[in-house]
């Protein structure tokens, strides 16, 4: 018998999932999400279509990762491990010319 191990930690490490976990966690935190919100100009009512903008997504992640405690909090409330959320980070928001890498 084949173990799902493998593939339930592979989905576990899919970007996208982990943005929309992101997603998820900011929603249920008033005031991060109002902040968010306010930051990016985008309506509450954008942000189901939003999901689908790579720009929105690399600016929440942007967000999520400048505030080290924030980016814990995430972590330790979903039980995601900090290496799958600075995986999906740099998936999201790659390192640009400004960062030394080319």
């Amino acid at each position: 018998m084949q173990s799902n191990f493998k593939t339930s930690k592979q989905r576990a490490a899919d970007p996208q999932e982990t943005a929309i976990a992101v997603l998820a966690w900011l929603a249920n935190e008033p005031d991060l999400f109002g902040r968010f919100l306010a930051l990016t100009g985008v309506e509450p009512a954008q942000v189901r279509n939003a999901i689908n903008d790579p720009g929105f997504l690399s600016g929440m992640m942007d967000f999520l990762m400048q505030h080290e405690p924030t980016a814990l909090a995430f972590c330790q409330a979903t039980g995601t491990p900090p290496e799958v959320l600075n995986a999906a980070w740099q998936h999201f928001s790659p390192a640009g010319l400004g960062s030394g890498e080319y």
